[in-house]
């Protein structure tokens, strides 16, 4: 996949994750700018920081928990643990907002 693809399908999954928090009517604001979406918790102010890494054709998650690498393998998997993105980040938004998101992508 050439940089151009890679930023297509991460275009695609950025406005996936916007288009759940939504539909989820939860207190999580989101600001997608320079190949970063930031994802703020009102309860508390803290912050989830997904990032596009297209040298390396990963996405970077950076919660609370700590800071992860995914990689598109069928679905986009963390690069140690093979879980999944859109499981990692709805455990990101539950325990840093208290609220329930689910991401279907």
């Amino acid at each position: 996949m050439n940089e151009a693809e890679f930023n297509q399908i991460v275009d695609e999954l950025m406005f996936s994750i916007e288009e759940s928090i939504d539909n989820s009517g939860t207190e999580i604001d989101y600001e997608n700018s320079a190949g970063m979406l930031t994802l703020t918790c009102d309860v508390n102010g803290t912050q989830i920081i997904l990032s596009r890494q297209p040298s390396m054709g990963e996405i970077w998650l950076a919660a609370r928990s700590g800071g992860f690498h995914f990689k598109l393998d069928g679905q986009w998997k963390n690069t140690v643990s093979g879980e999944l993105l859109s499981t990692m980040l709805a455990d990101a938004c539950l325990a840093q907002s208290t609220e329930i998101v689910t991401f279907d992508f």
